[in-house]
């Protein structure tokens, strides 16, 4: 959600923050606006409801030239899309704006406080408070803008990334961070700044992490400084290489970014997997769990805390941790895990999952689980993101770059990352047989080329898809392993075509589910030959008892579902534990041609943004 970009430097500023803006288009965003100053030193805004190209366009024919400037992409918290709610936001002089992604939760004291001592304010957003009270400071109090920029942070609650220019200081940049993301490229005599880091990639190689509650100067001709905003002190400063490819971030032939992730997933996955599996096909190896082997030994529960995809991801894990380990586990929303007042103590593990690793709701849910003494392990796909930055350990998924928002590369990096913990786990808590981990670990092995091999059914999918287009509900039923997969295969239908699906555990659709079933609402069931097939089967058989149409997701092979189900898609057979990764495959397909036979934009959804940045 939301996307920062700025540029100090001596190229023009302008085409240098259209192309960061383009590259964030990913987050999910309502509208888009610069702020620049030009070359006769004068501070000027363009900012548009809509897209990038909206921008662009008004901004054709303007002054756009400068060395300086700040952009952004807007996804609405606080007042709706629009023109004037768009940023950046200027001060009420006209010589301060500024850029925000996050919260300020206390905007409407301030406002009020402001009100009184005569600002007036345009827009409807917490964002125009926060320039208009770094203006009042630095007017009252006659000091830079630096040193009001840390005053003015001082007075809020919330979250943040900020980037504040001035046109009196032309030649400075501002940033700073709280629980919001920001990363500074330090180039050849110029500086970038963004919200991730993809509008920088193909300038710069070399990256600073802001932390939190730091202050980032950046002034032309000198190295950057990182303030500590709490007592004004410089903070180490510690340049990172950028591994991320411009190729990484091209659609490579593909007609959009979430096909291409769909088929990445063998390669993917190959990276996920190296030098993880040893000996073999005999032992696992996570530098996460082996440098805390005694924690993992002594824990006595494992929580897992999630949102959205990671959440059914967790789901599985959960699964895979009770089966290989025989430990208790839990699985909870971070947004309600942070709220619920959990119990815990230092033999518990808080597992966080993310994509991003700048989810609000899980990065919260950390800092409750390690206040009340947990051990806090992470797993994420972006690397120096802020969950890997606050855990106490923890395993990237190592997947690249999504684009996409809605999640498919990352949900099997997920689920993968999950199964050789477990097996990591079982193996080190004497849990697991040899036998089961090398028969486990051979498959998991083989994974990336059983991927290519599901991905085959394309035509097929794509042709049934043509068939589903007309649904306004489906059902998708899975049992095991397998319901959190319908979870998160419904999910994608919804995210990408804005037809309503629900998942259910296939043995719950009698308690109710079943009222909805007749000829309009077809139902998408996953039946692969495991443990469960034939009580699942049974349930097939009540969807077509009652007129609904079924697809059944099945293992190759298996001929006889096609005298009960009016439709079936065939997946390689593997371990049932291993039927997710296998059986998302089809899923994600059938979401994804639906929604291109409907004209939706299936990487930009409506109303959705690639990384929660605020509760």
């Amino acid at each position: 959600m939301c996307g920062i970009v700025g540029y100090i430097g001596s190229n023009r500023a302008y085409d240098i923050l259209i192309q960061g803006l383009k590259r964030l288009e990913y987050r999910g965003y309502d509208s888009a606006g610069v702020a620049l100053v030009d070359c006769d030193g004068k501070l000027k805004i363009h900012k548009s409801q809509g897209k990038v190209s909206n921008l662009e366009s008004i901004a054709s024919g303007a002054n756009v030239e400068g060395h300086l400037g700040i952009a952004h992409t807007r996804w609405a918290t606080h007042g709706e899309p629009n023109d004037i709610n768009a940023h950046p936001h200027m001060s009420q002089s006209g010589m301060i704006a500024l850029v925000h992604n996050g919260t300020i939760e206390n905007y409407a004291v301030l406002k009020k406080v402001l009100m009184e001592h005569g600002y007036e304010f345009k827009s409807e957003t917490d964002t125009e408070v926060l320039v208009q009270l770094i203006e009042y400071i630095k007017l009252t109090s006659s000091c830079t803008l630096l040193e009001a920029v840390r005053e003015a942070l001082l007075q809020v609650d919330g979250a943040y990334a900020i980037a504040v220019v001035e046109q009196n200081e032309p030649d400075t940049l501002i940033v700073a961070r709280k629980s919001s993301p920001l990363v500074i490229g330090v180039g050849e005599d110029e500086t970038f700044i963004a919200s991730d880091a993809t509008p920088i990639v193909g300038y710069t190689d070399q990256v600073i992490y802001l932390k939190d509650n730091e202050i980032g100067v950046i002034r032309r001709g000198e190295p950057v400084q990182v303030l500590s905003l709490f007592n004004n002190e410089p903070s180490t400063i510690n340049i990172q290489k950028l591994k991320l490819s411009l190729a990484q971030l091209e659609k490579g032939g593909y007609d959009t970014f979430m096909l291409k992730e769909i088929f990445e997933q063998p390669s993917t996955l190959r990276d996920c997997l190296r030098g993880r599996i040893v000996d073999n096909c005999r032992r696992v190896t996570l530098s996460g769990v082996d440098l805390n082997q005694e924690r993992f030994k002594s824990a006595e529960r494992i929580t897992l805390v999630a949102c959205g995809t990671s959440w059914h991801a967790a789901l599985i894990g959960k699964r895979l941790i009770q089966d290989f380990c025989k430990m208790p586990v839990e699985v909870e929303y971070a947004s309600e895990f942070r709220y619920g007042n959990p119990v815990l103590n230092e033999k518990d593990i808080v597992i966080s999952i993310s994509q991003s690793g700048e989810t609000a709701d899980t990065l919260a849910a950390i800092e409750l689980a390690k206040a009340k003494g947990a051990f806090v392990y992470g797993i994420c796909n972006v690397v120096g993101a802020s969950i890997p930055r606050t855990t106490d350990s923890g395993t990237y998924i190592h997947v690249g770059p999504e684009i996409g928002v809605a999640s498919t590369k990352a949900f099997t990096g997920q689920v993968t990352v999950l199964t050789l913990l477990a097996l990591s786990v079982g193996h080190l808590r004497g849990a697991i047989d040899d036998a089961t981990l090398h028969e486990v670990l051979s498959a998991l092995d083989k994974i990336p080329e059983t991927i290519e091999e599901a991905l085959k059914v394309d035509t097929e999918v794509k042709k049934l898809s043509r068939i589903f287009s007309y649904a306004h509900n489906f059902l998708y039923l899975g049992r095991g392993y397998n319901y959190p997969t319908a979870l998160e295969g419904a999910l994608k239908l919804k995210e990408i075509s804005y037809i309503h699906a629900e998942g259910y555990p296939a043995a719950e659709m009698k308690h109710g589910p079943i009222a909805l079933i007749d000829h309009d609402m077809p139902s998408v069931i996953i039946a692969p030959s495991d443990s469960l097939y034939d009580k699942i089967i049974s349930n097939v058989q009540q969807v077509k008892s009652r007129g609904g149409a079924v697809v059944a997701i099945v293992s190759k092979g298996n001929k006889a579902m096609n005298d009960i189900a009016d439709f079936c898609i065939e997946i390689p057979e593997v371990p049932e534990c291993l039927t997710p990764l296998v059986a998302s495959i089809p899923l994600q397909l059938l979401a994804y041609y639906i929604a291109v036979n409907k004209g939706k934009d299936v990487d930009q959804p409506r109303n959705l943004a690639k990384s929660v940045t605020v509760e």
